[in-house]
């Protein structure tokens, strides 16, 4: 297999940095303007596909299924975590306890974003993830008790998944006991993760991305193609302009003409797994890996993140537009723009 160029490792690398801004936007967005429940609402539809598409797999794939539940769920938290580059730590106190903590500065809430998420969109994580492990294990007796959530203003996010004595009922999947403090973490004894540079920023690169595969659809569900539209493309165009600069400074941009942004463009559709055809200043894909076997995505999910590129050539040159000019979702051969 050949290695990845410095060239595409950026590309990995300002993908992850747009489409992780892109997941906190939407759900702040969604705070904000459809009101706190709606906000909680979609972050725990994010969160429930992720870990019905994801936790299964992965407990396997890790080779997990072989360690005792309690301490298998919380190490796979923290190995899912720590290949996201997400800072977690995983702390086994028995065969049926173990602790994981989320240190801050916390990954979906990057930098001031924090101070706009109310509690309860924490909260709506762990009910749709880690209260679900034993379901998904069929473990009745497997279940999750928080201990901090920073969101409380606590120094981070903490808690232990234990296995009980008898079954769990289903508000006792999740559980708060605020008055516990976990145990300090031995760094000797962590899960080593020895991964290449490459692999590990191509899965920071996938990390980010699935929770737009997650998110767009759930959004959908939630508030409707339309108003599902205007949220996303409302956010994305927000997270392109915001975005712009750090994605370009990576990707190597020199100019501000409609063919070097076609060159970006065309670079970050690459990062993302399509293979794209740039012509002076259009661009086409005959794939969109980001949405690949999703149930319910449709043009208003296409339409929300298209937006992400609006958002960047307004900063990359306000004068230019960015078109449409083929759609896959319409029955066209090929995904296509043109710069203008």
């Amino acid at each position: 297999m050949a290695t990845a160029t410095r060239t595409e490792l950026n590309g990995w690398l300002a993908s992850a940095e747009l489409h992780q801004r892109y997941l906190t936007g939407l759900i702040l967005r969604a705070v904000v303007f459809k009101g706190e429940a709606a906000g909680t609402e979609l972050n725990f539809r994010t969160f429930q596909a992720q870990h019905r598409e994801k936790f299964l797999a992965g407990y396997k794939n890790l080779g997990l299924d072989k360690l005792p539940p309690a301490v298998a769920c919380a190490q796979y938290i923290y190995l899912a975590n720590h290949v996201g580059g997400v800072k977690c730590e995983f702390i086994p106190e028995s065969d049926r306890k173990a602790w994981v903590r989320y240190l801050p500065p916390r990954w979906i809430w990057d930098g001031a974003a924090i101070c706009a998420v109310p509690n309860e969109v924490s909260v709506a994580f762990m009910r749709a993830f880690h209260s679900q492990v034993g379901v998904t294990l069929g473990n009745p007796n497997l279940g999750f008790v928080c201990t901090n959530i920073t969101t409380r203003i606590d120094p981070c996010l903490e808690g232990y998944f234990i296995e009980e004595d008898r079954p769990l009922a289903a508000d006792e999947r999740l559980r708060f006991r605020f008055d516990e403090n976990g145990p300090d973490v031995d760094p000797t004894k962590l899960p080593h993760v020895e991964w290449s540079e490459e692999r590990m920023i191509k899965a920071k690169r996938n990390y980010a991305v699935q929770y737009i595969r997650s998110i767009l659809p759930a959004a959908v569900l939630l508030f409707g193609e339309d108003e599902a539209r205007k949220l996303g493309w409302e956010t994305g165009r927000l997270i392109g302009m915001q975005c712009y600069d750090a994605t370009a400074a990576l990707i190597g941009v020199e100019r501000n003409d409609a063919a070097a942004f076609a060159r970006y463009f065309g670079a970050m559709l690459d990062a993302g797994g399509d293979k794209p055809d740039v012509k002076g200043a259009e661009v086409s894909i005959s794939t969109w890996r980001m949405m690949e076997g999703r149930e319910g995505v449709t043009p208003a999910c296409f339409d929300a993140w298209n937006a992400l590129w609006e958002g960047a050539l307004a900063v990359h040159n306000r004068h230019l537009k960015i078109e449409v000019t083929s759609r896959m979702d319409s029955g066209d051969a090929v995904w296509a723009w043109r710069v203008r």
